[in-house]
């Protein structure tokens, strides 16, 4: 099993956020991982990406052309993505922010109303755990168990009050996906 994956949106849209979980989650449940964030001199409002590898053999390398999977945060991500997803991968859209469709037919498009949903909840800080329930969920990679564990060992002390709405908008992205 290996995923490769690039996490994309604005600074401050929670992307690198994603793929820290992811990674350390895959640790956390016995895969080979790696992280490697991207972004532009600006913390907040400019570009940020990053490839995520989970695996259950040896990583080669951390560095890849086709990812397996996109989750496109903002529409300039899926612009710039998209047409190097391998061809039956996956792409997540927050479709509140991003009104393009995926163009390909080969690739699995999920639109996923990440700032709806963390409105709902009462804290738009927590889209982007929307997001990553939704991706758990589309490809089983990790347990959910697993990824709430990581989000009660990630909350602590005086932020352990935010362990129940960060797990609350995971479980209403998974909830999106089926």
């Amino acid at each position: 099993m290996l995923k490769q994956i690039i996490i994309s949106g604005f600074g401050g849209q929670g992307g690198l956020a994603i793929g820290k979980n992811l990674a350390e989650a895959g640790m956390e449940a016995g895969l080979n991982v790696t992280w490697a964030p991207s972004y532009g001199p600006e913390m907040r409002g400019g570009t940020a990406n990053c490839s995520v590898v989970l695996s259950d053999r040896p990583i080669g390398s951390p560095v890849f052309a086709h990812p397996t999977d996109l989750i496109a945060l903002n529409a300039p991500s899926l612009a710039k993505f998209e047409a190097d997803v391998q061809s039956g991968g996956a792409v997540l859209v927050n479709s509140d922010v991003v009104s393009d469709k995926v163009g390909r037919e080969d690739l699995a498009a999920l639109y996923i109303p990440c700032n709806s949903i963390a409105e709902e909840l009462g804290n738009l800080k927590v889209g982007n755990m929307v997001m990553l329930g939704a991706y758990v969920a589309r490809t089983k990679i990790l347990a959910p168990e697993a990824v709430e564990t990581m989000i009660q060992s990630m909350f602590t002390g005086p932020k352990a009050k935010l362990v129940p709405l960060n797990i609350e908008a995971f479980r209403r992205g998974a909830a999106c996906v089926g």
